[in-house]
């Protein structure tokens, strides 16, 4: 009886161990904390180097305002869907990029990024009396063919006085790219609107606001440790002038655009480059 016993008592002992050890595997197999944290453990070591790349160029909004954010290959645009034109662009432009590898488009394109009933088609400007007016240019774009392409997109487009667009607007955007050959350049422009619309809106099935002047700033010396930057105001009107009258602190821009430029500037250095607008640092 004893030996009975016993045996009993072995065999139970083997049930319940096996029973304690394999449920304890499934635990650990199914919810256990240590592999859920090693499933959720980051490494900061294997981040992108693209997470610390500071974009000197995008400004930052200081009065509300509707807005897409639209990341394009050649650059970024804040899209406003009730004015059907950009609140801003902006780009950085340096001499790798001056590589002329593309001819220019001349089609322009809905931004496919944006829904049916919110994409710009070119033929709402037919006929309107106002040109496609790039704020980053076809110039800045020849370095790759997707760049060319996007820079058509109608989000890149705002209605512009055919002499501002083919003079003095075009000279700035070629100064640009004579800068940019020296040392990167990070742009940023857009249109200004005064709160009574000067000259209204075109369109037929879109209420595209024509602008009533233009913004552009610039920022070089980076690399060289002398940065600066200046500062343009364009009307959009004919003229035929020279840089001189269109020159503005970016300073001055801020305060009338309600924007914040270079920002992610330490600053003082900020404050030193906005403040200044000596069109003679420019060659």
């Amino acid at each position: 009886m004893n030996k009975t016993f016993y045996t009993i008592i072995a065999c139970l002992a083997c049930i319940l161990y096996y029973t304690f050890v394999h449920e304890g595997e499934q635990q650990e197999e199914i919810g256990s904390p240590v592999a859920e944290c090693e499933q959720t453990i980051s490494h900061p070591e294997e981040a992108s180097d693209a997470e610390n790349v500071k974009h000197f160029e995008i400004p930052v909004t200081t009065k509300r305002r509707e807005e897409i954010l639209l990341e394009q290959y050649g650059y970024t645009v804040s899209y406003n869907p009730n004015l059907c034109i950009p609140n801003w662009v902006a780009w950085e432009l340096n001499a790798e990029k001056m590589v002329v590898r593309e001819s220019r488009n001349s089609k322009f394109y809905p931004n496919p990024k944006l829904p049916e009933d919110k994409a710009v088609t070119t033929q709402e400007y037919t006929g309107s009396g106002w040109d496609r007016g790039h704020m980053c240019p076809a110039g800045d774009n020849k370095y790759h063919w997707r760049a060319m392409n996007e820079c058509f997109y109608m989000t890149n487009i705002c209605p512009q006085n055919h002499s501002l667009n083919s003079g003095d607007w075009k000279e700035l955007e070629e100064a640009c790219r004579k800068w940019a050959e020296v040392e990167p350049v990070y742009i940023a422009c857009g249109p200004i609107m005064y709160q009574t619309p000067q000259y209204g809106y075109i369109g037929k099935k879109f209420k595209i606001r024509v602008p009533d002047a233009f913004f552009k700033v610039v920022l070089t010396g980076l690399q060289s440790g002398k940065p600066r930057a200046i500062g343009f105001i364009y009307k959009n009107e004919a003229g035929n002038n020279k840089r001189d009258k269109y020159v503005n602190s970016v300073d001055e821009v801020e305060r009338i655009t309600s924007m914040d430029f270079f920002s992610a500037l330490p600053d003082d250095v900020e404050a030193r480059a906005e403040s200044a607008c000596n069109l003679s640092d420019w060659p």
